[in-house]
């Protein structure tokens, strides 16, 4: 079997897919849980397809595969962070839904015995606030995550972005935050590329001046940071920062363009990972990290340096989309019966981004049952009017 695929020229090309997964690697026991990394995958959520919603209403999710999307990425012995960047929040997702995925997500870590980590904002704001009512925000969703009994990460508020003056607002919130949190936590920089209302965050567009203000906010509170997630997609920067970083505090990298190397590390040192692209790739990547726990690191990186074409064509400009292609890779893998997204996020990008998300998953053996991948690629190219 044969489909046609369309380029970013918009011509028809041939594609030849492959007939048979790529078989595990027998050398490391696929079941052993994760040693020497800490590893989570930033999980997305999956959309209740029959209800009856437009781009401006609550969140529709269909809770029972959602749910069983999170046990898959567990039976790898994957960590799962919960009501991120990933699950649309504030892309689809609100609060009062993030909440509940929490909740839900929680429950079911307790029961399988999963790790997990949950997202904490202020998005429930909606318009100009205070940093009073930033404070409260946080609160108020840090306790959800508490009661739960998830680790909080603390993710960058587009309020705070809005209403902060200056580097000491932000000493103000986080400071109040960590005294009263009643676990260590994670703290999250998402750079602008991720989401553009995140810009001067930290207090400044100088990504130095703003190092030092998240530098400062670790130091003065370092029995309260579990670690810290960095999303700028800049290498260098990443090891600079987790080089300066107070003992026990961990880095775990959100870099999507560069995760094998940050995670390999050197003599120096290594970043653990929280990343959005594990989401599609779990089983591999969770085998990768069991080949590193045997202290291999030549056939970690032959594992998952491969994949870093598909990761960085996910996330390529704008970045915030790369969730259309999770979600796409995710049907296309047979985790969830359709691809219609939250928001009706589906539709943010082109057919020929599709294709060639798909030609460099298939490559990857990335899908389980490639037969079903094809057949569900064809349908989506039919939609489009591409007939074989």
């Amino acid at each position: 079997m044969t489909l046609r695929l369309p380029d970013a020229a918009g011509r028809l090309r041939t594609y030849r897919p492959r007939t048979e997964p790529i078989a595990e690697p027998i050398a490391v026991t696929a079941g052993a849980p994760l040693v020497s990394r800490t590893v989570y995958s930033a999980a997305h959520v999956v959309a209740d397809p029959y209800a009856d919603v437009s781009p401006d209403s609550p969140a529709a999710v269909d809770w029972d595969a959602t749910l069983a999307f999170r046990r898959h990425l567990w039976s790898h012995g994957l960590g799962v962070a919960e009501a991120m960047d990933t699950a649309q929040r504030g892309m689809g997702l609100d609060w009062a839904g993030a909440a509940e995925l929490v909740r839900r997500s929680a429950a079911e870590a307790r029961a399988v015995g999963g790790r997990i980590a949950c997202g904490v904002g202020t998005d429930q704001l909606t318009g100009p606030a205070s940093l009073a009512e930033i404070r409260a925000a946080y609160e108020e969703q840090l306790a959800v995550a508490e009661e739960a009994g998830g680790r909080a990460i603390l993710m960058a508020s587009r309020a705070l972005a809005a209403t902060a003056a200056g580097p000491e607002d932000y000493l103000e919130v986080y400071g109040h935050l960590l005294r009263q949190a009643a676990d260590p936590v994670i703290l999250h920089w998402l750079g602008p590329m991720f989401d553009p209302a995140l810009e001067g965050y930290w207090g400044s567009s100088d990504l130095d001046a703003a190092t030092a203000t998240f530098l400062e906010v670790i130091a003065a509170h370092p029995d309260k940071v579990d670690g810290i997630k960095v999303s700028l997609l800049d290498a260098q920067r990443e090891v600079d920062l987790r080089r300066r970083l107070p003992d026990g505090v961990r880095c775990y990298t959100g870099d999507d363009f560069n995760y094998p190397e940050l995670i390999a590390g050197d003599e120096q040192g290594f970043s653990h990972a929280l990343l959005g692209i594990f989401d599609p790739l779990g089983p591999l990547a969770a085998q990768a990290v069991r080949v590193l726990d045997t202290g291999d690191v030549k056939g970690f990186r032959e594992l998952l340096d491969p994949t870093v074409e598909l990761s960085r064509h996910l996330f390529q400009a704008p970045t915030r989309f790369y969730k259309t292609g999770v979600v796409f890779l995710a049907w296309l893998a047979g985790h969830q019966e359709h691809f219609t997204m939250v928001g009706g996020l589906q539709s943010a990008r082109s057919l020929p981004h599709f294709a060639r998300a798909y030609e460099l998953a298939d490559g990857l053996g990335l899908f389980p049952n490639p037969g079903l991948a094809e057949a569900r690629m064809k349908s989506l190219l039919a939609l489009y009017g591409v007939t074989s």
